[in-house]
């Protein structure tokens, strides 16, 4: 058999989407499934809105998700260069000789003559080119070059109908006549991405073209141009097409790149897992089964066929990546789960560059408590605030204002004696000081009771486990917090 050969070849252009990333990763796990070759390709030839960072971001992004290529910048293989804009001269060859085999025509007309031509037949102006140029004499050409036109070229479609098998959509026909003569290079010579390409695929030896359904109407073209370079002995075959459906919003509309849903690097600063979001990206139209949502990218890649894609439009469900990221969470082991949160404490300037040993036992015990609380990296991170705080510890303002009233006073004096007097500060000695004070002694309901003090500690309404949280602080600094909690209330 034929080794699979997938590839992903997105423009240097924005903050990956996505969108982006799911062609991506559907690329990626046929590849993988099928024991083949994952190609990344840069199409940067766009001189005007290619740029360096979206590049680098790219780059970032798939080694982020852990979608590694086997060929493509810095892993260079028998079919480089993997950036287009490195290619000039295979265009040029190419180009060269669909000329030459009559494949391609020099074509001068503008839009303004093809719309007008279109009118005076009683057609739709907005039909689209209308072939005219096809069959240009020398005495033609050299009279429309006397008036100072540049033409495009152009290349001749086949007569015939063009038939695929799409790997989402089945067998599609476009009939002959339904799709123009297209342009594949501008008037200077510099080739389109209609050239680029398909050439790329045939000389990268793709098996399978796997891209967005709004590029379908494309495909006819590609398929042409196939027959062109097969007969040119160029390429050795036609791939396999495959367009998933597009993704789209609540309101059914085609996700916009611009909406901030949308950003993928946004995921990644919001403390999802990369694991997370791709199991998530895979979902949108495909399932691993009818009955489950949460699965590794092991099992992704062990299950993923491209028959299995569904033809309807994705709809992006914030919520449901939110549950799934949550699930990958609680699915970590608590030490692993450490390792994750601590870039994050870092980044929001709780932990040093070199945490100390203290630190990082407190972290491996504070870790537990909060994963079965957290949607995120950061909610983790921002949950476990109250540890690492130190003088810059603060009540959260709306959280105080709602909490430390009314009986708050008395609540947290009765707390700072009942843990004064204690000799054992382990979670079961608090909780049973706490208890017996608050709750048997002076008969408050346990949500009152406990409310201030659990603001006085953690700073905010929700935290982790109470009693295991002020273990962790220690008792000096448990009862300094309940004792400045008082503080506030009685300056209310």
């Amino acid at each position: 058999m034929t080794e699979v050969r997938t590839r992903f070849c997105p423009s240097p252009t924005g903050t990956p989407h996505v969108g982006l990333v799911r062609t991506c990763l559907f690329s990626w796990a046929y590849a993988r499934h099928n024991g083949g070759k994952f190609v990344f390709r840069i199409e940067d030839t766009d001189a005007a809105r290619d740029s360096e960072e979206s590049y680098r971001q790219l780059v970032d992004a798939l080694s982020w998700l852990g979608m590694g290529w086997d060929e493509g910048p810095g892993i260079e293989g028998p079919h480089g260069p993997y950036r287009q804009s490195e290619r000039g001269a295979i265009y040029t060859d190419v180009i060269a000789r669909l000329v030459e085999g009559g494949y391609v025509y020099e074509a001068f007309s503008t839009p303004d003559e093809v719309e007008a031509r279109h009118r005076a037949a009683g057609r739709d102006p907005k039909l689209g080119y209308d072939n005219f140029d096809r069959d240009l004499t020398e005495e033609q050409k050299a009279a429309y070059r006397a008036e100072g036109r540049v033409p495009v070229l152009r290349f001749r479609m086949p007569d015939t109908d063009i038939t695929f098998v799409d790997g989402v959509r089945g067998e599609i026909t476009y009939p002959a006549g339904t799709v123009p003569d297209y342009v594949i290079a501008r008037g200077d010579g510099s080739p389109l991405y209609t050239l680029t390409n398909p050439v790329d695929d045939a000389f990268m030896r793709i098996t399978h073209v796997i891209r967005g359904d709004d590029l379908m109407a494309s495909t006819p073209r590609q398929i042409a141009l196939y027959w062109a370079l097969i007969e040119l002995r160029l390429a050795e075959r036609v791939p396999r097409f495959a367009h998933p459906p597009l993704i789209v919003d609540e309101r059914g509309k085609k996700m916009s790149k611009r909406d901030p849903r949308s950003n993928l690097l946004g995921y990644r600063d919001r403390g999802y897992l990369p694991e997370a979001l791709l199991n998530y990206v895979a979902t949108l139209g495909w399932s691993i089964s009818a009955d489950r949502d949460v699965f590794s990218v092991a099992e992704l890649i062990d299950a993923f066929d491209l028959a299995d894609v569904n033809s309807n439009p994705a709809r992006f469900d914030e919520k449901k990546l939110d549950a799934i990221n949550a699930s990958h969470i609680r699915q970590l082991p608590p030490e692993v789960l450490a390792k994750r949160l601590t870039p994050v404490l870092q980044s929001l300037n709780l932990l040093p560059e070199q945490p100390t040993e203290e630190q990082l036992r407190i972290l491996s015990l504070a870790t537990p408590l909060v994963a079965e609380r957290t949607g995120t990296l950061v909610q983790g991170a921002e949950m476990l605030r109250f540890l690492y705080a130190g003088d810059d510890f603060q009540l959260d303002e709306v959280s105080a204002k709602k909490t430390l009233k009314g009986d708050a006073g008395a609540v947290l004096d009765a707390s700072v004696e009942a843990l004064g007097a204690l000799s054992d500060w382990t979670t079961e000695g608090i909780e049973v000081a706490l208890k017996s004070k608050l709750v048997e002694e002076m008969e408050i309901k346990p949500r009152k009771a406990f409310a201030p003090v659990r603001v006085a500690i953690s700073g905010k309404t929700v935290s982790p486990p109470l009693y295991e949280s002020m273990e962790l602080l220690g008792r000096d600094v448990t009862l300094a917090r309940l004792r400045s909690a008082r503080e506030q209330v009685a300056s209310e």
